[in-house]
Protein backbone atom coordinates (compact mmCIF):
# COMPACT_ATOMS: atom_id res chain seq x y z
CA UNK A 1 0.00 0.00 0.00
CA UNK A 2 1.17 3.77 -1.09
CA UNK A 3 2.36 5.68 2.09
CA UNK A 4 0.15 8.09 3.35
CA UNK A 5 1.00 11.56 1.28
CA UNK A 6 1.81 14.47 3.55
CA UNK A 7 0.45 17.04 0.75
CA UNK A 8 -2.64 18.85 2.21
CA UNK A 9 -4.25 21.97 1.32
CA UNK A 10 -3.07 25.06 2.66
CA UNK A 11 -4.73 25.82 6.07
CA UNK A 12 -5.56 25.05 9.64
CA UNK A 13 -5.65 21.23 10.49
CA UNK A 14 -9.56 20.48 11.61
CA UNK A 15 -10.37 17.55 13.77
CA UNK A 16 -12.68 16.37 15.06
CA UNK A 17 -13.55 16.21 19.23
CA UNK A 18 -17.13 15.99 19.83
CA UNK A 19 -19.88 13.37 18.32
CA UNK A 20 -23.67 13.89 19.88
CA UNK A 21 -25.33 10.58 18.19
CA UNK A 22 -29.02 9.41 18.27
CA UNK A 23 -29.79 6.67 16.24
CA UNK A 24 -31.72 2.99 16.28
CA UNK A 25 -28.84 1.33 17.44
CA UNK A 26 -27.68 3.27 20.10
CA UNK A 27 -27.41 6.72 21.33
CA UNK A 28 -23.87 8.53 22.07
CA UNK A 29 -20.20 7.87 21.09
CA UNK A 30 -20.25 4.40 23.13
CA UNK A 31 -22.81 3.32 22.47
CA UNK A 32 -23.54 3.94 18.99
CA UNK A 33 -19.72 2.37 18.21
CA UNK A 34 -20.91 -1.00 20.41
CA UNK A 35 -24.00 -1.31 18.28
CA UNK A 36 -21.81 -0.67 15.29
CA UNK A 37 -19.12 -3.48 16.12
CA UNK A 38 -22.05 -5.94 17.44
CA UNK A 39 -23.63 -5.49 14.09
CA UNK A 40 -26.86 -4.66 15.73
CA UNK A 41 -30.07 -3.99 13.30
CA UNK A 42 -32.87 -0.93 14.14
CA UNK A 43 -35.46 -2.32 12.16
CA UNK A 44 -38.99 -2.95 13.73
CA UNK A 45 -42.75 -1.93 12.97
CA UNK A 46 -42.80 1.53 12.70
CA UNK A 47 -45.35 3.44 15.80
CA UNK A 48 -44.23 7.24 14.73
CA UNK A 49 -47.57 7.28 12.02
CA UNK A 50 -50.36 4.87 11.46
CA UNK A 51 -48.99 2.17 9.09
CA UNK A 52 -52.86 0.94 8.38
CA UNK A 53 -53.08 -0.21 4.47
CA UNK A 54 -49.47 -0.91 4.14
CA UNK A 55 -48.24 -4.64 3.14
CA UNK A 56 -45.20 -4.11 5.17
CA UNK A 57 -43.89 -0.94 7.46
CA UNK A 58 -40.62 -1.62 9.20
CA UNK A 59 -38.19 1.24 9.79
CA UNK A 60 -35.45 2.15 11.68
CA UNK A 61 -37.52 4.26 14.84
CA UNK A 62 -35.80 5.54 18.37
CA UNK A 63 -37.67 4.21 20.65
CA UNK A 64 -35.91 5.51 23.56
CA UNK A 65 -35.12 9.37 23.03
CA UNK A 66 -35.88 11.64 25.76
CA UNK A 67 -35.36 15.03 24.61
CA UNK A 68 -36.06 17.08 27.78
CA UNK A 69 -32.22 15.02 29.13
CA UNK A 70 -30.98 17.42 26.63
CA UNK A 71 -32.66 20.73 25.63
CA UNK A 72 -32.44 22.68 29.17
CA UNK A 73 -33.47 26.51 27.83
CA UNK A 74 -36.10 25.51 25.00
CA UNK A 75 -39.46 24.69 25.47
CA UNK A 76 -39.32 21.40 24.05
CA UNK A 77 -43.16 21.85 22.76
CA UNK A 78 -41.91 24.41 20.47
CA UNK A 79 -39.61 22.17 18.85
CA UNK A 80 -40.40 19.49 15.97
CA UNK A 81 -38.86 15.97 16.55
CA UNK A 82 -36.15 16.83 13.99
CA UNK A 83 -35.24 20.09 15.93
CA UNK A 84 -35.34 18.10 19.55
CA UNK A 85 -32.90 15.59 17.72
CA UNK A 86 -30.41 18.38 16.14
CA UNK A 87 -30.40 20.23 19.27
CA UNK A 88 -30.12 17.03 21.54
CA UNK A 89 -27.05 15.87 19.53
CA UNK A 90 -25.62 19.54 19.21
CA UNK A 91 -25.47 19.58 22.98
CA UNK A 92 -24.37 16.13 23.30
CA UNK A 93 -21.81 16.73 21.17
CA UNK A 94 -19.98 20.03 22.72
CA UNK A 95 -20.61 18.06 25.82
CA UNK A 96 -18.26 15.23 24.56
CA UNK A 97 -15.96 17.77 23.39
CA UNK A 98 -15.36 18.98 26.76
CA UNK A 99 -16.88 21.99 26.39
CA UNK A 100 -19.69 23.80 28.31
CA UNK A 101 -22.36 26.09 26.63
CA UNK A 102 -20.88 29.22 27.79
CA UNK A 103 -17.14 28.93 26.76
CA UNK A 104 -18.55 29.18 23.20
CA UNK A 105 -21.06 32.14 23.79
CA UNK A 106 -18.88 34.69 22.45
CA UNK A 107 -16.42 32.69 19.80
CA UNK A 108 -17.34 33.03 16.24
CA UNK A 109 -18.69 29.35 15.16
CA UNK A 110 -21.26 28.22 12.59
CA UNK A 111 -23.84 25.72 12.66
CA UNK A 112 -24.46 23.67 9.98
CA UNK A 113 -27.39 21.18 10.06
CA UNK A 114 -28.41 18.71 6.96
CA UNK A 115 -31.80 17.10 6.03
CA UNK A 116 -33.95 15.83 3.79
CA UNK A 117 -37.33 16.43 5.35
CA UNK A 118 -37.30 19.08 7.82
CA UNK A 119 -40.21 18.95 10.42
CA UNK A 120 -42.39 16.61 7.64
CA UNK A 121 -43.76 14.75 10.45
CA UNK A 122 -45.55 18.08 11.61
CA UNK A 123 -46.52 18.85 8.44
CA UNK A 124 -48.33 15.66 8.13
CA UNK A 125 -50.21 16.31 11.17
CA UNK A 126 -51.24 19.84 10.06
CA UNK A 127 -52.28 18.45 6.56
CA UNK A 128 -54.42 15.84 7.68
CA UNK A 129 -55.84 18.03 10.49
CA UNK A 130 -57.11 20.80 7.68
CA UNK A 131 -58.39 17.86 5.46
CA UNK A 132 -60.21 16.50 8.19
CA UNK A 133 -61.52 19.57 9.74
CA UNK A 134 -60.49 22.69 7.99
CA UNK A 135 -57.19 25.14 8.63
CA UNK A 136 -58.85 27.08 10.69
CA UNK A 137 -58.10 23.74 12.76
CA UNK A 138 -54.57 23.40 12.26
CA UNK A 139 -53.03 23.80 16.03
CA UNK A 140 -50.79 26.85 15.95
CA UNK A 141 -47.96 25.49 18.05
CA UNK A 142 -47.24 22.89 15.48
CA UNK A 143 -47.57 25.42 12.45
CA UNK A 144 -45.14 27.44 14.53
CA UNK A 145 -42.06 24.83 13.90
CA UNK A 146 -42.14 23.65 10.94
CA UNK A 147 -39.92 25.95 9.28
CA UNK A 148 -36.47 23.72 8.58
CA UNK A 149 -34.13 26.85 9.64
CA UNK A 150 -35.34 25.96 13.26
CA UNK A 151 -32.97 22.51 12.89
CA UNK A 152 -29.88 24.76 13.36
CA UNK A 153 -31.15 28.39 14.47
CA UNK A 154 -32.34 26.41 18.02
CA UNK A 155 -29.38 25.06 17.96
CA UNK A 156 -28.02 28.55 18.71
CA UNK A 157 -31.15 29.61 20.67
CA UNK A 158 -30.59 26.62 23.09
CA UNK A 159 -26.89 26.85 23.70
CA UNK A 160 -26.89 30.78 23.94
CA UNK A 161 -24.02 31.19 20.85
CA UNK A 162 -24.83 34.65 19.64
CA UNK A 163 -21.87 35.01 17.23
CA UNK A 164 -22.67 32.27 14.58
CA UNK A 165 -23.65 31.70 11.58
CA UNK A 166 -26.53 29.02 11.39
CA UNK A 167 -27.69 27.31 7.88
CA UNK A 168 -29.89 24.36 7.45
CA UNK A 169 -28.71 22.47 4.51
CA UNK A 170 -31.95 20.68 2.14
CA UNK A 171 -29.54 18.79 -0.17
CA UNK A 172 -31.66 14.93 0.60
CA UNK A 173 -29.60 12.31 2.00
CA UNK A 174 -26.40 13.60 1.24
CA UNK A 175 -27.00 16.86 3.18
CA UNK A 176 -24.83 15.83 6.43
CA UNK A 177 -21.78 15.64 4.28
CA UNK A 178 -22.81 19.07 2.71
CA UNK A 179 -23.03 20.46 6.38
CA UNK A 180 -19.59 19.04 7.41
CA UNK A 181 -17.47 20.20 3.89
CA UNK A 182 -19.06 23.64 4.88
CA UNK A 183 -17.99 23.93 8.51
CA UNK A 184 -14.55 22.34 7.47
CA UNK A 185 -13.70 25.01 5.13
CA UNK A 186 -15.03 27.67 7.88
CA UNK A 187 -12.81 26.08 10.40
CA UNK A 188 -9.88 25.78 8.07
CA UNK A 189 -9.85 29.22 6.83
CA UNK A 190 -10.18 30.71 9.99
CA UNK A 191 -13.65 32.57 9.28
CA UNK A 192 -14.71 30.24 12.50
CA UNK A 193 -13.21 29.00 15.98
CA UNK A 194 -15.48 25.91 16.08
CA UNK A 195 -18.39 24.34 14.17
CA UNK A 196 -20.98 21.95 14.92
CA UNK A 197 -22.06 20.52 11.65
CA UNK A 198 -24.08 17.18 10.88
CA UNK A 199 -27.98 16.21 10.26
CA UNK A 200 -30.84 15.57 11.22
CA UNK A 201 -34.30 14.09 10.45
CA UNK A 202 -37.56 12.06 11.81
CA UNK A 203 -39.28 9.20 10.96
CA UNK A 204 -42.30 10.97 8.58
CA UNK A 205 -45.68 9.25 6.64
CA UNK A 206 -45.17 11.47 3.90
CA UNK A 207 -41.49 9.86 3.12
CA UNK A 208 -42.12 6.62 4.01
CA UNK A 209 -45.27 6.47 1.70
CA UNK A 210 -43.03 8.09 -0.77
CA UNK A 211 -40.74 5.64 -1.40
CA UNK A 212 -42.98 2.75 -0.65
CA UNK A 213 -44.92 3.59 -3.75
CA UNK A 214 -41.77 3.80 -5.75
CA UNK A 215 -41.44 -0.07 -4.34
CA UNK A 216 -37.95 0.36 -2.63
CA UNK A 217 -38.92 0.10 0.74
CA UNK A 218 -37.77 -3.70 1.70
CA UNK A 219 -40.46 -6.13 3.00
CA UNK A 220 -38.47 -6.85 6.49
CA UNK A 221 -34.36 -5.73 6.54
CA UNK A 222 -32.07 -3.47 4.11
CA UNK A 223 -29.49 -5.72 2.47
CA UNK A 224 -27.65 -3.55 0.71
CA UNK A 225 -25.10 -5.62 -1.96
CA UNK A 226 -27.19 -8.71 -1.16
CA UNK A 227 -28.75 -10.36 -4.77
CA UNK A 228 -31.78 -10.56 -2.60
CA UNK A 229 -32.11 -7.20 -1.76
CA UNK A 230 -35.45 -5.19 -1.99
CA UNK A 231 -35.16 -1.76 -0.68
CA UNK A 232 -34.77 0.55 2.14
CA UNK A 233 -36.47 0.93 5.54
CA UNK A 234 -36.60 4.72 6.49
CA UNK A 235 -35.43 5.94 10.03
CA UNK A 236 -34.35 8.54 11.88
CA UNK A 237 -31.91 10.47 14.48
CA UNK A 238 -29.39 12.85 14.31
CA UNK A 239 -25.49 13.14 14.52
CA UNK A 240 -23.84 16.43 15.19
CA UNK A 241 -20.30 16.89 15.02
CA UNK A 242 -17.68 19.29 16.83
CA UNK A 243 -15.21 20.64 14.25
CA UNK A 244 -12.33 22.70 15.86
CA UNK A 245 -8.75 23.77 14.55
CA UNK A 246 -6.30 21.16 15.64
CA UNK A 247 -4.43 23.93 17.53
CA UNK A 248 -7.40 24.63 19.73
CA UNK A 249 -7.72 21.21 20.64
CA UNK A 250 -3.90 20.38 21.95
CA UNK A 251 -4.01 23.57 23.71
CA UNK A 252 -7.04 22.42 25.85
CA UNK A 253 -6.21 19.29 25.67
CA UNK A 254 -9.15 17.59 23.73
CA UNK A 255 -9.48 14.30 22.73
CA UNK A 256 -9.10 13.64 18.92
CA UNK A 257 -11.65 11.33 17.43
CA UNK A 258 -9.93 11.88 13.84
CA UNK A 259 -9.07 14.93 11.52
CA UNK A 260 -10.71 15.88 8.63
CA UNK A 261 -8.34 15.92 5.76
CA UNK A 262 -11.21 17.04 2.92
CA UNK A 263 -14.15 16.72 0.52
CA UNK A 264 -15.79 16.29 -2.43
CA UNK A 265 -19.24 17.71 -4.04
CA UNK A 266 -20.82 17.70 -7.34
CA UNK A 267 -24.73 17.95 -8.81
CA UNK A 268 -24.68 16.40 -12.16
CA UNK A 269 -28.78 16.71 -11.83
CA UNK A 270 -29.08 13.90 -14.10
CA UNK A 271 -31.83 12.10 -12.89
CA UNK A 272 -34.65 12.76 -10.51
CA UNK A 273 -33.73 9.80 -8.28
CA UNK A 274 -31.16 7.55 -10.49
CA UNK A 275 -27.92 8.05 -9.58
CA UNK A 276 -25.45 8.60 -12.45
CA UNK A 277 -21.50 6.71 -12.15
CA UNK A 278 -19.31 9.07 -13.90
CA UNK A 279 -20.45 11.85 -11.63
CA UNK A 280 -20.14 9.77 -8.67
CA UNK A 281 -16.96 8.53 -9.53
CA UNK A 282 -16.16 12.49 -10.02
CA UNK A 283 -17.46 13.03 -6.91
CA UNK A 284 -15.06 10.51 -5.26
CA UNK A 285 -12.06 12.57 -7.05
CA UNK A 286 -12.64 15.50 -6.13
CA UNK A 287 -12.94 14.90 -2.92
CA UNK A 288 -9.41 12.47 -2.64
CA UNK A 289 -7.77 15.57 -4.66
CA UNK A 290 -8.89 17.79 -1.95
CA UNK A 291 -7.28 16.05 0.92
CA UNK A 292 -4.44 15.58 -1.01
CA UNK A 293 -5.35 11.57 -0.42
CA UNK A 294 -4.06 8.91 -2.98
CA UNK A 295 -6.76 6.02 -4.05
CA UNK A 296 -4.09 3.72 -2.68
CA UNK A 297 -4.36 4.96 0.64
CA UNK A 298 -7.74 4.59 1.30
CA UNK A 299 -8.52 1.59 3.70
CA UNK A 300 -12.10 1.51 3.98
CA UNK A 301 -15.21 3.24 1.91
CA UNK A 302 -18.55 3.72 3.94
CA UNK A 303 -21.22 3.75 1.23
CA UNK A 304 -24.50 5.30 0.45
CA UNK A 305 -25.31 1.63 0.04
CA UNK A 306 -29.17 2.06 0.43
CA UNK A 307 -30.34 -1.22 -0.25
CA UNK A 308 -31.75 -0.62 -3.60
CA UNK A 309 -31.59 -2.16 -7.20
CA UNK A 310 -30.27 0.94 -8.92
CA UNK A 311 -27.91 2.50 -6.02
CA UNK A 312 -25.80 -0.45 -5.01
CA UNK A 313 -24.93 -1.45 -8.85
CA UNK A 314 -23.94 2.11 -9.96
CA UNK A 315 -22.41 3.10 -6.82
CA UNK A 316 -19.98 -0.17 -6.76
CA UNK A 317 -19.21 0.44 -10.26
CA UNK A 318 -18.44 4.12 -9.93
CA UNK A 319 -15.86 2.78 -6.72
CA UNK A 320 -14.48 0.40 -8.96
CA UNK A 321 -14.03 3.09 -11.21
CA UNK A 322 -11.84 4.97 -9.31
CA UNK A 323 -10.20 2.39 -7.06
CA UNK A 324 -10.05 -0.61 -9.97
CA UNK A 325 -8.78 -4.05 -8.50
CA UNK A 326 -7.54 -2.55 -5.44
CA UNK A 327 -10.85 -0.90 -4.19
CA UNK A 328 -11.06 -1.30 -0.47
CA UNK A 329 -13.61 -3.14 1.57
CA UNK A 330 -16.77 -1.20 1.26
CA UNK A 331 -19.60 -1.39 3.77
CA UNK A 332 -23.37 0.01 4.39
CA UNK A 333 -24.22 0.89 7.48
CA UNK A 334 -27.98 1.64 6.38
CA UNK A 335 -27.82 -2.07 7.00
CA UNK A 336 -27.96 -1.18 10.64
CA UNK A 337 -29.43 2.26 10.86
CA UNK A 338 -31.80 2.35 7.75
CA UNK A 339 -32.20 5.09 6.01
CA UNK A 340 -31.96 8.65 8.15
CA UNK A 341 -32.14 10.65 5.12
CA UNK A 342 -30.21 13.90 6.11
CA UNK A 343 -28.46 12.60 8.96
CA UNK A 344 -27.07 9.30 7.20
CA UNK A 345 -24.26 10.73 6.12
CA UNK A 346 -23.64 12.41 9.25
CA UNK A 347 -24.29 9.57 11.29
CA UNK A 348 -21.28 7.36 8.88
CA UNK A 349 -18.86 10.47 8.89
CA UNK A 350 -19.20 9.68 13.11
CA UNK A 351 -19.00 5.87 12.75
CA UNK A 352 -15.87 6.25 10.23
CA UNK A 353 -14.30 8.87 13.04
CA UNK A 354 -15.64 5.85 15.54
CA UNK A 355 -14.00 2.99 13.23
CA UNK A 356 -10.73 4.76 12.85
CA UNK A 357 -10.35 5.42 16.55
CA UNK A 358 -11.33 2.12 17.42
CA UNK A 359 -10.00 -0.04 15.13
CA UNK A 360 -13.08 -2.00 13.48
CA UNK A 361 -14.72 -1.65 10.53
CA UNK A 362 -18.62 -2.54 10.85
CA UNK A 363 -20.50 -5.36 8.74
CA UNK A 364 -23.27 -5.13 6.27
CA UNK A 365 -25.49 -7.16 8.15
CA UNK A 366 -28.50 -9.36 6.36
CA UNK A 367 -26.22 -10.52 4.01
CA UNK A 368 -26.57 -13.57 2.14
CA UNK A 369 -24.86 -13.96 -1.02
CA UNK A 370 -23.33 -10.40 -2.69
CA UNK A 371 -24.68 -9.50 -6.17
CA UNK A 372 -22.12 -10.36 -8.71
CA UNK A 373 -22.85 -6.91 -10.22
CA UNK A 374 -21.34 -5.57 -6.91
CA UNK A 375 -17.85 -6.87 -6.97
CA UNK A 376 -17.01 -5.57 -3.78
CA UNK A 377 -15.78 -6.82 -0.16
CA UNK A 378 -19.18 -5.59 1.74
CA UNK A 379 -17.47 -7.13 5.39
CA UNK A 380 -20.86 -9.56 5.44
CA UNK A 381 -22.21 -9.72 9.42
CA UNK A 382 -19.59 -9.60 11.40
CA UNK A 383 -17.33 -7.03 12.15
CA UNK A 384 -13.70 -6.91 11.82
CA UNK A 385 -10.56 -5.75 13.24
CA UNK A 386 -8.45 -3.34 11.13
CA UNK A 387 -6.09 -0.83 11.62
CA UNK A 388 -7.47 2.21 9.54
CA UNK A 389 -6.14 5.13 8.38
CA UNK A 390 -7.97 6.88 5.96
CA UNK A 391 -11.57 6.38 5.31
CA UNK A 392 -13.90 7.57 3.03
CA UNK A 393 -17.71 8.75 3.48
CA UNK A 394 -19.81 9.05 0.60
CA UNK A 395 -23.77 10.87 0.28
CA UNK A 396 -25.63 10.77 -2.73
CA UNK A 397 -28.84 12.50 -3.09
CA UNK A 398 -31.68 12.52 -5.03
CA UNK A 399 -31.10 15.14 -8.36
CA UNK A 400 -27.82 13.46 -8.40
CA UNK A 401 -26.32 15.78 -4.99
CA UNK A 402 -23.37 13.93 -4.17
CA UNK A 403 -21.08 14.75 -1.62
CA UNK A 404 -18.06 12.53 -0.45
CA UNK A 405 -15.99 13.00 2.92
CA UNK A 406 -12.53 12.15 3.46
CA UNK A 407 -11.39 11.38 7.09
CA UNK A 408 -8.13 10.28 8.52
CA UNK A 409 -6.12 9.30 11.63
CA UNK A 410 -4.74 12.16 13.59
CA UNK A 411 -1.23 12.52 13.48
CA UNK A 412 0.64 14.84 15.08
CA UNK A 413 2.95 17.02 12.87
CA UNK A 414 6.41 15.05 11.57
CA UNK A 415 9.56 17.99 13.50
Amino acid sequence: MDEPTTERVAGRRVVLTGFGVFSSIGNGAKEFADGLRAGRSGAKPITAFDTTGFAHANGCEIVDFEPGEWIRELPVDELGRASQFSVAASRMAIEDAGFAAADLADRRGLIAIGTTDGESWDLDRLVSAQLADGPEHMDPVIAGRVSAGRLSVSVARELGLSDVEAVTFGTACAAGNYAIGYGYDAVRSGEVEFALCGGADALCRKTFTGFYRLGTIATEVCRPFDAGRDGILTGEGAGVLMLEPLESALARGAHIYAEVLGYGLNCDAYHQVAPNQDSVARCMELALDNAGVKPGEVDLISAHGTGTKANDVTETRAIRQVYGEDTPRTVSLKSMLGHTMGAASALAAIACALAIQERFIPPTINHVETDPECEIDCVPNTSVPADLRIVQNNGLAFGGNNAVLILGRYQEPVA
